[in-house]
């Protein structure tokens, strides 16, 4: 075995560690409860751009994007427009390494605030974005998506809009599809069903409403997808526990 595969095969059996690991795993737990009480999440930002994500989860990001080499990312949800940037740095940086020379990051965003529009406008990273304005569910920006995806061969799509069930669960029934075999479709915020109700005030999603629930409603009548776990047992600690989807087929 050459050395790198050793090295690999070392990191697989310290994922597989940290997986069976249940008091590893309770203490990810309450790490990120106590964390997201001091909004943790918002402290950091990419090429310039709040990103609102754990680091960790950018970096299973990273190496999704650069396994993958998408010529397409779809993603709901843009806030700040961190992770837009983010994903077309990536891409950029796949492009002058051989991949997709023409590879673009598509947002959706029901509210695109003009100063976050402009600050995106205004980013070198812009030539790789484009936006649309509209709720991700619907019908006429969904069809909007779906003929930005034509033609496209390998498609990597992550979910981080509004966070109830039954959006979740529309989103997935539009954007799901769309996704590639072998690629991922990435549902944030999976972890607010493991953190205590009273954290989340009065936003519409809390326990047993919310992105996982919506992720094991979708499983239960879509076999082509499973939950990849060794991405979050490799984590610990995430935004997205159960939310890794990779399509089988």
């Amino acid at each position: 075995m050459n050395p790198l595969d050793s090295f690999k095969s070392q990191v697989e059996a310290n994922v597989t560690g940290l997986g069976a690991d249940k008091d590893i795993q309770a203490l990810s737990r309450i790490w990120s409860r106590e964390t997201n009480r001091n909004g943790y999440t918002y402290n950091y930002s990419w090429l310039g751009r709040p990103i609102i994500q754990y680091p960790q989860d950018i970096m299973a990001m990273q190496e999704l994007i650069w396994s993958i080499q998408p010529d397409l990312i779809i993603e709901t949800g843009i806030a700040h427009g961190g992770s837009l940037i983010f994903s077309a740095s990536m891409l950029e940086l796949n492009a002058i390494s051989g991949g997709p020379q023409d590879a673009e990051v598509l947002g959706i965003d029901i509210d695109i605030r003009q100063h976050n529009r402009e600050a995106i406008e205004a980013h070198p990273m812009v030539k790789r974005i484009s936006m649309i304005q509209g709720s991700s569910i619907a019908p006429e920006i969904i069809e909007q998506v779906k003929a930005k995806a034509e033609g496209k061969q390998k498609i990597l799509v992550c979910l981080d809009s509004n966070h109830t069930h039954d959006h979740v669960l529309a989103e997935l029934e539009a954007y799901a599809p769309l996704t590639s075999v072998g690629s991922y479709c990435v549902v944030f915020d999976t972890v607010v069903e493991d953190l205590p109700d009273e954290m989340f005030g009065d936003r519409p999603w809390g326990v047993g409403n919310n992105p996982k629930t919506a992720v094991w409603e979708y499983l239960k009548t879509h076999p082509e997808f499973e939950i990849d776990k060794s991405i979050q047992h490799k984590l610990l600690i995430t935004v997205a526990p159960d939310g890794y989807l990779k399509r089988l087929g």
